[in-house]
């Protein structure tokens, strides 16, 4: 190690033990190992908690973030880089990190003056459009990748695009044991005298358990003298959302199977030492995991390298680790397999001993010292690579570089409009004006601002009170026998019209479509995707080109989650043809159009034909969505190059003088929306700097220089008038701000090509 490469602080970030998580163990793990190694190098730990009050951490946790908090992300990155940390070594799993799809670890690595380096527990064989983007923002802003699989690094190469000379293979690390009998350890679980089958880690559904207790009853017509333990405490997140129903689901399986005799449930989260010994007494260990797509195993990784025969389904580690009669592969779910080849390695005893010995031997390259070491030397490497981010630990950003901070979200205002009905249409500047009842189009906003709040995990008991309101709003408006929904709901709960617009149906649309494709509660997806399929067919009978686009937004969203449903595609498909056909007869050189004229949410037109082109594969779809959004773009843009939105008090006719006021809200959410989808489709920044324009129109930078946001109240006033705002703060006004911010939020959380900074010569 040369002077000028030397390692003397590495931050470890991740999650630490004693939070109950593979990931947990392994960051303690690695950073115990390198710390012993490397006694020299001063290693701590910065962890992530994903409960509120954290957990009991050692002292080598210096610095705790909050899962869902952006902000203590960045305060993490100040940390590091005000500690003078050489080195960071990140752990990425989608689970751990707060955003959509993880998405504030970017914001936490822009910050960083170091260089990082990243070991990756999950790489995506078919990722969909927000994990591609965090995994390509992990690529580029780290220094070096670490990956624990020859099929990792093929992945990541043929995936992601990632260049060959930034990724180290360094396979998970394992304890250094002695190679035992296991007889050794029998007596101190009972079980001397009897042949272990084992398990072990954290139980969630797609661990396949239930595959080898259907096989037992097999297995103990030949070897009576079997018993399965499976060792592990329930994962913390299954048992938020589903308590113990799957470990009990297993008890009655094993009831059912009359193996109860030969099954021993250890619900419990072992330390270290007792984990070695459960493994030393295993005459066999089981991996009957459901899914392949599966980069890493920590557990198969420590049974094999204690010199374990191994049972396997064929998921991505284990066919590479086992390979070569290493261990023995089954299929997925096939519990005939299973009992075929334990018992046919309990036969043979030849077989099954090669197969330990062969094991350990292996296993002595994965224990810890030496995986330290080849960490050690990939921290070198990174901090040796001259790049632009491992030189800039004096960089700054001026103001115009730099992701705006927006506004906190605040819902105050929107929940004093909200009642166990639904939310109020209109408010008395911000009292809700009880007279004008509530509509379809609100609710239908607030379901899809729940949604976006539920991915940004604010306020989830507020965010989840919302959510049931809004949705059994809509549930309530729809027809069962026109199959329409209906708009308009008197204060004493009285239907004001036979069926509402077609716009208001699309709106409905949008919003049931967005809670099946994003929404994390099942129930919210069972319900909307039901009133999905009884709403989808009236809209081939529409009309109205918003309504048509605000359909297939929310078709596109549905079709996220239920790609197979080949009526949403045909439906897509017809309604897309026709904005298409609309606007290839209304559009001329100096009018890039749908319509004669541009009236209110003109940007959803662009934003569906965006989201369609993309989704499809048409490049001709695209074109025409991203052409007719940069017409509209310029047409939206003051000589001042503020947002200036067509006004409603006439709004614009080709050929006519455009109306400049009354501007409303929901124009700016709409562009903001369309742009934000624009950026996404094309990786264009300019796209993102039209989106933060149209929404510094709610907060000042408009014609009169007024703020439409109230940060007193959380509400948004009614519209920009010639000479003034309107004080009103009704839904639609209060909604479409919330949207935006939540949309902008969101994009910030995953934008991964900020321009770069300026950097000052030391």
């Amino acid at each position: 190690m040369t002077e000028a490469s030397k390692i003397r602080k590495i931050a470890f970030v991740g999650d630490h033990l004693p939070r109950k998580c593979g990931i947990a163990t392994f960051t303690t793990d690695l950073l115990a190992a390198v710390a012993g190694a490397y006694p020299q190098s001063q290693c701590f730990a910065v962890s992530v908690n994903d409960i509120p009050g954290g957990y009991e951490y050692p002292e080598v946790v210096r610095f705790e973030i909050e899962e869902q908090d952006l902000s203590s992300y960045l305060r993490a990155a100040d940390f590091l880089n005000i500690s003078n940390v050489d080195v960071v070594c990140l752990q990425h799993e989608f689970g751990i990190f707060g955003g959509p799809v993880g998405g504030h670890i970017l914001a936490f690595l822009r910050e960083l003056r170091m260089p990082v380096v990243t070991t990756l527990h999950t790489i995506l064989r078919q990722p969909k459009a927000d994990q591609r983007r965090v995994m390509e923002g992990l690529v580029s802003l780290s220094s070096r990748l670490v990956v624990m699989s020859e099929r990792g690094r093929q992945m990541l190469q043929d995936i992601y695009h990632t260049p060959p000379a930034k990724i180290d293979l360094i396979p998970h690390g394992i304890p250094d044991v002695g190679f035992v009998d296991p007889t050794y350890f029998k007596d101190q679980f009972g079980v001397e005298g009897r042949i272990v089958l084992l398990t072990f880690g954290l139980l969630s559904p797609n661990k396949g358990i239930e595959s080898v207790l259907n096989a037992l009853p097999d297995i103990l017509t030949e070897f009576p003298e079997v018993v399965y333990i499976v060792l592990g405490a329930t994962h913390p997140n299954e048992l938020r959302e589903h308590g113990d129903a799957y470990r009990l689901s297993l008890e009655l399986l094993a009831k059912k199977n009359r193996i109860a005799k030969n099954v021993i449930f250890y619900n419990q989260f072992v330390e270290l030492e007792n984990l070695k010994e459960f493994i030393g007494a295993a005459d066999l260990y089981i991996t009957p995991y459901l899914n392949e797509a599966q980069i890493t195993s920590g557990t198969l990784a420590y049974a094999f390298g204690a010199g374990k025969a191994v049972v396997s389904t064929p998921y991505w580690h284990a066919a590479e680790l086992l390979a070569e009669d290493r261990g023995a592969l089954v299929p997925f779910g096939d519990a005939p397999a299973i009992a075929r080849e334990v018992t046919g390695l309990l036969r043979d005893d030849t077989r099954r001993h090669a197969m330990r010995k062969n094991a350990y031997r292996i296993g002595r390259e994965m224990i810890w010292s030496n995986v330290a070491q080849m960490y050690m030397r990939s921290f070198e490497c990174s901090r040796l690579q001259v790049t632009a981010r491992s030189r800039k630990s004096l960089a700054i950003k001026t103001l115009d570089l730099k992701p705006r901070e927006l506004p906190k979200m605040k819902l105050n205002h929107l929940a004093r409009m909200t009642d166990s009905t639904g939310v109020f249409q209109h408010a008395i500047f911000s009292i809700p004006n009880f007279s004008e009842g509530y509509c379809t189009d609100d609710n239908a906003r607030a379901f899809v601002l729940a949604v976006l709040l539920g991915e940004l995990g604010d306020e989830p008991e507020a965010v989840r009170t919302l959510a049931t309101t809004s949705g059994a709003f809509l549930h309530h408006a729809f027809d069962l026998t026109a199959k329409r929904f209906h708009n308009h709901l008197s204060f004493d709960r009285r239907w004001l019209d036979a069926q509402g617009s077609e716009d208001c149906h699309g709106r409905a649309i949008w919003a049931l479509g967005l809670a099946v494709g994003r929404s994390p509660f099942r129930s919210f997806q069972m319900m909307a995707g039901q009133l999905f399929a009884q709403a989808l067919p009236a809209l081939t009978g529409f009309s109205s080109p918003r309504a048509w686009a605000f359909s297939l937004i929310g078709i596109h969203e549905y079709l996220r989650r239920l790609s197979g449903d080949s009526l949403v595609n045909q439906t897509r498909e017809a309604l897309t043809c026709r904005l298409m056909e609309r606007f290839d007869a209304s559009a001329h050189p100096d009018w890039q159009w749908f319509e004669e004229e541009l009236s209110y949410d003109n940007a959803k037109l662009a934003h569906a034909l965006i989201v369609s082109g993309e989704a499809t594969g048409q490049q001709a779809v695209l074109d025409r969505g991203l052409r007719a959004l940069r017409w509209l773009t310029e047409v939206q843009t003051s000589e001042k190059g503020h947002f200036r939105p067509i006004g409603s008090n006439g709004f614009y006719s080709r050929g006519g003088t455009r109306a400049n006021f009354d501007q409303q809200p929901v124009e700016a959410q709409a562009t903001v929306s369309a742009c934000l989808e624009a950026y996404r489709a094309t990786s264009d920044l300019a796209w993102y700097e039209h989106a933060q324009r149209a929404f510094d129109w709610f907060i000042g930078w408009n014609d009169l220089g007024l703020e439409l946001y109230s940060p007193e109240t959380g509400g948004c006033r009614d519209g920009l008038h010639v000479d003034r705002v309107n004080g009103n703060q009704g839904a639609e006004s209060t909604l479409a701000f919330l949207l935006s911010l939540a949309e902008m939020q969101l994009a910030q959380n995953t934008l991964t090509s900020f321009k770069e900074p300026i950097a000052i010569a030391e």
